[in-house]
């Protein structure tokens, strides 16, 4: 019995990297092929980067490459056809919500191979978002849906799947951090780009440290809107008057910064992007984290760090009704008020949402082992 695992980009393989050390943990677990879509090609994705991991190189590297939603999802959907026809698998497991996870079910729907989703039952009900369209489709057509948190099983329930389809098991992204946390631990972190300015901060010699916050930016609603960039960056600069910022700025991010004109001031630092345990030992001390990513809303609660959402929406409320992540919006004077009130010690005492456990992966892999081989 063979599983195709998809991934398409570096946060998918983070998902897929715990089920693939449960699968490999597991005797009778069905065997799996990693297929890389290849839909963000990322240089940093070397020996060290799966080695980081604990999981092998993938088998198959798509090249499927960028362009356009429909050119992309295309192009996706060319390939992994081919790749199905020609060796067909009992199953095919996508992660997420990236232009791969859609084109991957697709395909294999469409072939009669039953489709496992990871991270099903999402909803932010904003339809001006790319990966809202990519949940929506995949979840109408998957056949088991693995859930991180109670709001998911709620809209799954209401769109009418099966209640023995969905399978509410925990978060693969809060196994990962879990496990790299580990590991970093006994790491020599010197090496890391950003280990220098996060060594300035601290004080004498017991290891505390001036606080610091750490910034990341990329939704195109806060960062391709010249008027909106700035209105934040205002924001920023005033947090940054009394907290030092450390910024990695996506690609698009750091064009729009030029392009606009975007003054964030001396007190933030900017960064080129950082791979996962680099990024990981900047963010776990950190203040507070200021952010739009949805997985970071996630990986900030799993390890009780202060986070503010610069989004309108989450499709991750389980991280601001039990976490420690706010939804502040873009206003300025609301990004400001949370910010401080975090600083002020007076913010939310968030805690790790039920399952949130380092073990969603062994039970998906429980689950799949049992509907594959009957």
């Amino acid at each position: 019995m063979l599983i195709y695992l998809v991934a398409g980009a570096r946060p998918n393989f983070m998902k897929i990297a715990p089920i693939v050390r449960a699968l490999q943990a597991r005797a009778d677990a069905p065997a799996f092929k990693i297929i890389h879509t290849g839909q963000h090609y990322d240089r940093e994705m070397n020996d060290v980067f799966f080695e980081e991991l604990g999981i092998p190189q993938p088998d198959v590297f798509m090249a499927a490459g960028g362009g356009s939603h429909a050119q992309q999802t295309a192009k996706i959907m060319i390939g992994f056809e081919e790749l199905c026809q020609g060796e067909r698998p009992d199953a095919v497991l996508v992660v997420g919500d990236v232009n791969s996870t859609l084109a991957c079910s697709i395909v294999a729907k469409k072939l009669n191979i039953p489709v496992a989703h990871v991270e099903a039952g999402l909803r932010s009900f904003d339809m001006a978002m790319p990966e809202e369209i990519n949940r929506l489709v995949t979840d109408s057509i998957s056949d088991w849906f693995f859930v991180t948190e109670p709001s998911a099983v709620e809209h799954l329930r209401r769109e009418g799947k099966k209640e023995d389809a969905i399978h509410y098991v925990g978060h693969v992204m809060v196994d990962n951090v879990l496990y790299q946390a580990e590991k970093l631990g006994s790491a020599d972190a010197s090496a890391f780009e950003t280990s220098k300015w996060k060594a300035e901060r601290k004080k004498g010699g017991n290891g505390a440290g001036e606080r610091y916050g750490v910034v990341t930016l990329h939704r195109p609603s806060n960062v391709d809107d010249a008027a909106t960039f700035a209105r934040i960056a205002g924001a920023l600069k005033e947090i940054a008057a009394d907290l030092p910022l450390i910024f990695p700025v996506h690609p698009r991010t750091r064009a729009n910064i030029e392009k606009f004109g975007i003054d964030l001031g001396p007190n933030i630092t900017l960064a080129g992007p950082q791979a996962y345990m680099a990024f990981l030992n900047l963010w776990k001390d950190a203040a507070v984290v200021l952010t739009d990513s949805g997985g970071l809303q996630e990986e900030t609660t799993a390890l009780g760090v202060p986070c503010v959402t610069i989004r309108e929406n989450t499709e991750r409320p389980v991280t601001v009704d039990e976490g420690s992540n706010v939804l502040a919006g873009t206003d300025p004077a609301a990004i400001l008020l949370e910010a401080r009130k975090i600083l002020r010690g007076e913010g939310k005492q968030g805690r790790r949402p039920h399952l949130w456990d380092g073990k969603a992966a062994e039970r998906i892999v429980d689950v799949l082992t049992k509907e594959i081989r009957g």
